[in-house]
């Protein structure tokens, strides 16, 4: 059941999973029953296209798909027997088709890959209308059951303590410790600690930080800003992963992401101090293809994609609008050869469509679930998150 995929376009821009592709048409194949033939996959410019377009079917400019069949009808031999043919797609008219129907890139090609091989097993939307519902009908369910099943494992979810140090610091005790917390946190079925040491202390205090690498059995990932201080403590720490983040004083939390382009040249080398002592680092940033462009860039690991936007929005179609810069990025950053996590406002009834995208390997969540922690107790409240994610991806 190979799916051959030759991307022969000049440049490889636009950049999405372009493994991703094959193997969803090789799942594809699965569906139809065709798992003893071969597909030919090929990936075009819309010039490269339209030269394709104007040869065979006599029409100028390109096309979104084409597809061309191993055997004409009646041919029989090895080769009619087990390929399929080639469907060409051009990927520049699918970016165009997909900014239309607010959906990714990849999506995109996925329809039209359902669409041409269709058309090589004998389905003809031209020949009636009656023969173009069915073929329809066909598509939508084939890419339904395709989407259902695209995600192959739940992605880790990792709780970040602050904000147990932030009632602690609030009464200036001892109590409630965020290093109990966390191991609570991993007792509970969570694949991380994530703690953000700021400038100020105002929550985590090195004491936490200390401790913690001391006693984490997942993973310990330490948020913090770009500044000389911060890159010492960290290379001295050794976390199993440094997330950097952009810091203001006097902000409550987070509030967007980091401008890896408007200080590449800083972030840049803070990165490459980390990678030197041998600490895998991820960028906090925005849903941006420039900002993750430029993370891929400077030899950052990881991003972690900014949901704030999408936690905030406060219609049904801002949040669908944000939900799909973050599945843009997400399929980005992944075909950028970059880990993806995502956090920030992230709770109980938000985080489904989130945990749903393939390409996110982390969900960094620490509030909603402290604040749960207090009602029900910190294992429940870790626990039931887990629920969420679980049901969101099974």
């Amino acid at each position: 059941m190979p799916v051959h995929l030759l991307d022969q376009r000049e440049h490889h821009q636009p950049r999405f999973d372009v493994q991703l592709l094959q193997h969803t048409c090789e799942r594809l194949l699965t569906q139809l029953g065709l798992v003893e033939k071969t597909l030919s996959l090929v990936l075009l410019s819309d010039r490269q296209m339209a030269a394709y377009n104007l040869q065979y079917r006599g029409k100028d400019g390109p096309t979104n798909v084409l597809s061309f069949p191993a055997a004409f009808p009646g041919e029989v031999g090895p080769a009619a027997h087990n390929d399929l043919g080639d469907v060409l797609l051009a990927v520049d008219t699918a970016q165009r088709e997909a900014a239309v129907q607010h959906c990714t890139l990849l999506t995109r090609l996925v329809q039209l890959s359902i669409h041409g091989v269709l058309h090589l097993i004998g389905y003809d939307h031209e020949r009636s209308e009656d023969e173009a519902q069915a073929m329809w009908d066909e598509e939508q369910q084939l890419f339904t059951q395709l989407f259902q099943t695209r995600r192959r494992t739940m992605p880790h979810l990792a709780i970040n303590v602050d904000h147990v140090a932030t009632l602690r610091q609030a009464r200036g005790t001892v109590e409630p410790d965020p290093v109990l917390a966390a191991g609570l946190c991993e007792l509970a079925g969570a694949r991380g600690i994530v703690v953000h040491l700021r400038e100020d202390r105002r929550h985590i205090q090195d004491r936490d930080v200390q401790l913690l690498r001391q006693t984490v059995k997942t993973k310990l990932n330490l948020e913090m800003a770009v500044t000389k201080d911060m890159l010492a403590l960290a290379i001295e720490l050794k976390p199993d992963l440094v997330t950097l983040v952009p810091e203001k004083r006097q902000e409550l939390t987070t509030e967007g992401g980091l401008d890896v382009v408007g200080t590449q040249k800083k972030t840049a080398a803070a990165v490459a101090k980390l990678r030197k002592a041998g600490i895998p680092v991820s960028l906090f940033v925005d849903a941006d293809a420039e900002q993750i462009q430029a993370a891929a860039e400077i030899d950052a690991t990881h991003i972690e994609l900014h949901t704030g936007h999408y936690c905030d929005a406060v219609s049904i179609e801002d949040e669908d609008h944000e939900f799909l810069l973050l599945r843009n990025a997400a399929e980005l950053a992944a075909a950028s050869s970059l880990k993806v996590n995502a956090g920030h406002g992230l709770d109980y009834r938000n985080t489904a469509r989130i945990a749903a995208i393939p390409e996110i390997d982390e969900l960094s969540i620490g509030h909603a679930v402290v604040s749960r922690a207090v009602l029900v107790g910190m294992e429940q409240a870790v626990r039931e998150m887990l629920d969420v994610i679980r049901q969101a991806t099974c």
